[in-house]
């Protein structure tokens, strides 16, 4: 009986270390930074039409990417997603600067710890970063916030703090990573997700215009979990969805008449 008792209690040890572990290892898991020298990004970044956005202090924010056609009618913040860095996200200025379509001003938002942007990312320095970033976009225009997959629950999450936010565009949304990890991860119990980003629970705090673009074969964030989110939200909203694009896949082409349609719903 006490050879039993002892087995028990060195396998729930070895269970308790393994939980741990998982807790403390799980931003690996989410976050995947690309990190450089912002001196050494400077020239792609101009190659690129960019150039750097920093606040009031001159602290690195991220990249500024100015409207070809002049003075801007209103300003939209960038989030992107988990991986990489803003400076890949480019594409999301080209469609939503596209011809034909209001004059509006890219900031695309750098998160902590990404690019040449110090600090650690976690749900409250990307979301800490996100209204800072409001404000300092000022409020001589309307600000946009336009988030792409865990960005987009950063946009939800700042938007609730920030209600003058304009609106919002979220592309591939995510509800919050507690629902990814019980879809991805079903052993896994939800109150040992250090970084939730309950965008379910603050998208009705904001109460502004939300545009949702979903992939049908999203396999990431699963589509009926945005679709979810769509219907719970109780605001002014409009849903958008590609029924056979994956999570990377959606089409990013300037001139479809998808981002007029956003554009019109998200500003009139």
């Amino acid at each position: 009986m006490l050879s039993l008792l002892r087995i028990a209690g060195v396998v729930a040890l070895a269970l308790l270390a393994v939980v741990a572990v998982a807790f403390l290892a799980q931003r690996r898991l989410l976050f995947f930074p690309a990190r450089y020298d912002l001196g050494a990004a400077a020239g792609p970044a101009r190659q690129l039409g960019l150039e750097p956005w920093l606040d009031r202090s001159g602290a690195f924010l991220g990249w500024r990417a100015p409207h070809p056609g002049g003075a801007p009618a209103a300003r939209a913040i960038v989030l992107h997603g988990n991986a990489a860095s803003a400076l890949e996200r480019t594409y999301l200025r080209d469609v939503l600067q596209g011809p034909g379509l209001p004059r509006v001003e890219f900031l695309l938002l750098e998160y902590p710890g990404y690019g040449p942007r110090p600090g650690s990312p976690s749900e409250e320095s990307l979301v800490a970063a996100t209204i800072g970033a409001i404000d300092s976009a000022g409020t001589e225009l309307p600000v946009f916030l336009v988030g792409e997959s865990l960005g987009s629950a950063a946009a939800a999450l700042a938007a609730a703090a920030r209600p003058g936010v304009a609106g919002l565009l979220l592309i591939t949304p995510v509800a919050s990573v507690t629902s990814l990890a019980r879809r991805h991860y079903a052993v896994v119990p939800s109150s040992l997700v250090r970084d939730a980003f309950r965008a379910d629970l603050a998208l009705p705090r904001y109460g502004g215009k939300v545009a949702f673009l979903l992939a049908g074969r999203d396999e990431v964030a699963p589509p009926d979990l945005a679709r979810a989110l769509f219907e719970a939200y109780p605001g002014p909203k409009r849903l958008w969805e590609e029924p056979e694009a994956s999570h990377n896949t959606l089409r990013y082409r300037p001139g479809d008449p998808l981002w007029g349609e956003v554009w019109k719903f998200l500003m009139l």
